[in-house]
């Protein structure tokens, strides 16, 4: 447009209906120095508007309706000494913080920049907002790996400063570990432990040792333990198949510096049995709660005591306390009015105890501790769900409920509301579990799918002032 002027020297394109500034809309023209388009409807300025103007010592865009600019948008603007900016409605947010930033730091002499929005900032100038940082940050959940195969329960661990993950692979037959890899950035497979109808692997650690507990619906249970001079996992021990006939869940737990598992049965015939180690192996330390088809156990520190509390298909759930004196867990309470849980997790956030209960049909509930019982504060409605996972990557704080009929549902725990609101939808197939794993200052959750493929999603903070 003005390429035939290379020599102009002062532009004016006041009180005409421009409505937008395009990219290197003043190509051409290397010697200008005074440009002032005042008086106009300018909304939109793209971010390579005014490229190639290193010579402009004077910009006037008053009176206009901008109500944000691109990111260094003046960054070309090498000699630039005066900027009039009066006159518009900037929105103070975000999109504004960039901005916000430059004008910290420029040797131009600056108008001010009055704020019309949000709210807090109506009239104020843009120096005067006091932060950004919390509002200018999202986060999200990109998918980061897809994993060709199915599988009900993901667990992690570390062990020599590498992270793992023990994946129950049913109709694989298989609990394959994967091993973290710093170079490629992504989960390689590392071991494989083959079985019958694993429904699940749990990573025990004592001392330098690594154990993988090994469930099965048939061929009984094992438990299987690394070792340096084979660079594998092999078989430490069996678990005594007469207690454990149909095993649903594995939960690791610590009592006084002693190690526990408790696996829990959902058979009539079995019995949800906690097993303890005595430095040479592991072996059956108390039977719970017969004839009561168990489908999961969580381990929770309540008011400083030690509890179980077992989620069955026929009641609601129960709590068992663990007794100091014979060092056993007793029946304690229940959770009323909470009949067909499937899974009871337990987890903290700025210091409450909160329990999440997944129902398959019906609502899930969310609950927390007030110092005397566990009293409902949200309901979220299931579709055929599975599972519904507590996980957390520093200050944010997650749900992950399954659906077997439609998509997942993650929600983010709202601290203004005190609640979870929805977040993210992601679909899985029959999902069965959800784990957070964090490597290289990354931060990742498993997604297993009983019928499709397993899927690694990345948890992500996006700057929104971009």
């Amino acid at each position: 447009m003005f390429s035939h002027l290379p020599s102009l020297q002062l532009l004016l394109l006041n009180s005409n209906s421009f409505t937008v500034i395009r990219d290197d809309a003043f190509a051409g023209l290397f010697h200008l120095e005074y440009l002032f388009i005042e008086g106009n409807k300018i909304e939109t300025i793209s971010r390579n508007a005014f490229r190639g103007l290193r010579d402009l010592t004077h910009l006037s865009l008053a009176n206009n309706h901008i109500k944000a600019l691109p990111r260094d948008v003046f960054s070309d603007l090498d000699s630039l000494i005066e900027l009039d900016l009066r006159g518009n409605k900037f929105e103070c947010d975000c999109k504004a913080k960039w901005l916000y930033l430059w004008l910290k730091m420029t040797n131009s002499t600056v108008s001010d920049v009055l704020c019309i929005g949000p709210p807090e900032y109506q009239e104020k100038k843009l120096n005067d907002v006091t932060s950004f940082d919390y509002e200018c940050t999202t986060t999200d959940f990109v998918v980061h790996q897809t994993l060709p195969y199915q599988s009900v329960s993901v667990d992690t661990f570390n062990s020599k400063n590498d992270v793992y993950v023990a994946i129950a692979q049913p109709s694989m037959e298989n609990c394959m570990v994967l091993e973290w890899d710093h170079i490629e950035m992504n989960f390689r497979s590392y071991d494989n432990i083959t079985g019958q109808s694993i429904v699940g692997c749990k990573a025990i650690l004592i001392d330098d040792q690594v154990f993988v507990v090994v469930a099965q619906l048939f061929g009984g249970s094992h438990i299987y333990r690394y070792d340096e001079s084979w660079t594998k996992f092999v078989k430490f021990q069996d678990i005594e198949v007469s207690r454990i006939s149909k095993p649903n869940d594995i939960e690791l737990f610590q009592i006084e510096d002693e190690t526990f598992f408790v696996i829990a049965d959902s058979s009539k015939a079995g019995l949800s049995t906690v097993y303890k180690w005595n430095s040479k192996g592991f072996y059956s330390y108390q039977s719970l709660h017969e004839w009561f088809r168990d489908t999961d156990a969580e381990f929770v520190e309540i008011d400083g005591k030690s509890h179980l509390i077992l989620s069955s298909r026929s009641q609601v759930p129960i709590i068992l306390q663990w007794n100091k004196s014979s060092k056993k867990f007793v029946p304690y309470s229940d959770i009323p009015n909470m009949e067909d849980v499937l899974a009871v997790k337990s987890f903290r956030m700025q210091n409450a105890l909160y329990l999440s209960l997944t129902r398959f049909i019906g609502d899930s509930r969310v609950m927390r501790w007030n110092s005397k019982q566990f009293v409902e504060i949200q309901a979220l409605p299931s579709r055929g769900a599975m599972t519904l996972q507590p996980f957390s990557f520093k200050e944010n704080h997650y749900l992950a409920l399954g659906s077997d009929y439609t998509f997942s549902q993650i929600y983010q725990w709202d601290k203004e509301k005190q609640l979870f609101k929805k977040f993210k939808e992601i679909y899985v197939q029959a999902p069965r579990s959800f784990t957070a794993v964090s490597t290289d200052r990354r931060d990742f959750f498993f997604a297993s799918s009983f019928k499709g493929k397993t899927k690694i999603f990345e948890h992500i903070v996006v700057d929104l002032s971009l």
